[in-house]
């Protein structure tokens, strides 16, 4: 038997309903996703994906459903809390500080630490893991290029040493090219035990990078599938995202 299927999840999504004031968003979503695994949420423009990884992070409320990590219910925690669980979340558009440099971009992911010794030991790891940070470390974020942007935003969310990493769409913008370097890092982060939940546009991309997938349409799951039988699935990736 796989591991999925002998370990309880990691995160459980279940029947979550969001809205934007009076208009709904998300119409009871519902996925899983276990200890070690890369999974993609895929859909068109305005699906919910996004909604659903704000969900989880506590930067919406949820008007019903549940939220479990590791066990624990954290449907509607402030975010603060939902990091300090050990879930980051790398949001759309990177949203680095644009005035500030690489490493007080890092410094400010590392809320966590509880000294300036962690703070060093995680600086250094991050500038391990993406050397061209090192290399730009007293340089504003803001003049960094949009690869380069996204790689600092992925470093800062690894800062607080989550269990689970969220991604939202982590090739937006980018040439095919650097999205081919960002998803060899989502691979190696994988790689080290760092569990992936992955938004993300380009639906071969998040296929490829993927262990199983979730297809959302207007607020709903509709379907879920091992990425590899979904991406050789055309009626349904037609029916759903229109490709």
């Amino acid at each position: 038997m796989s591991q999925t299927a002998t370990q309880p999840p990691v995160l459980s999504v279940e029947q979550i309903h969001v809205a934007y004031g009076s208009t709904a968003a998300l119409h009871g979503i519902s996925f899983e996703v276990h200890k070690g695994e890369t999974v993609a949420l895929i859909g068109a423009n305005g699906a919910g994906k996004s909604t659903t990884l704000r969900a989880i992070s506590g930067l919406l409320k949820l008007r019903s459903g549940a939220i479990r990590f590791e066990g624990r219910d954290i449907a509607n925690q402030p975010p603060d809390k939902v990091v300090a669980a050990g879930i980051a979340h790398c949001p759309e558009e990177r949203h680095v500080w644009p005035a500030m440099t690489v490493e007080e971009n890092l410094n400010l992911g590392a809320f966590l630490c509880r000294s300036r010794a962690e703070r060093e030991q995680r600086i250094g790891m991050a500038y391990h893991r993406f050397p061209r940070l090192r290399e730009r470390a007293r340089q504003l974020a803001g003049t960094l290029s949009g690869g380069e942007q996204q790689m600092l935003a992925i470093a800062r969310a690894l800062m607080s040493e989550p269990s689970l990493l969220m991604l939202d769409e982590p090739s937006l913008g980018l040439s095919p090219k650097m999205a081919d370097e960002v998803f060899d890092v989502v691979r190696a982060i994988n790689g080290h035990g760092v569990t992936v939940l992955l938004v993300e546009q380009n639906i071969y991309n998040a296929l490829d990078v993927a262990s199983r997938a979730y297809v959302v349409e207007t607020g709903r799951t509709r379907a879920a599938r091992p990425a590899a039988a979904l991406r050789s699935d055309p009626e349904l990736l037609r029916a759903y995202l229109g490709g």
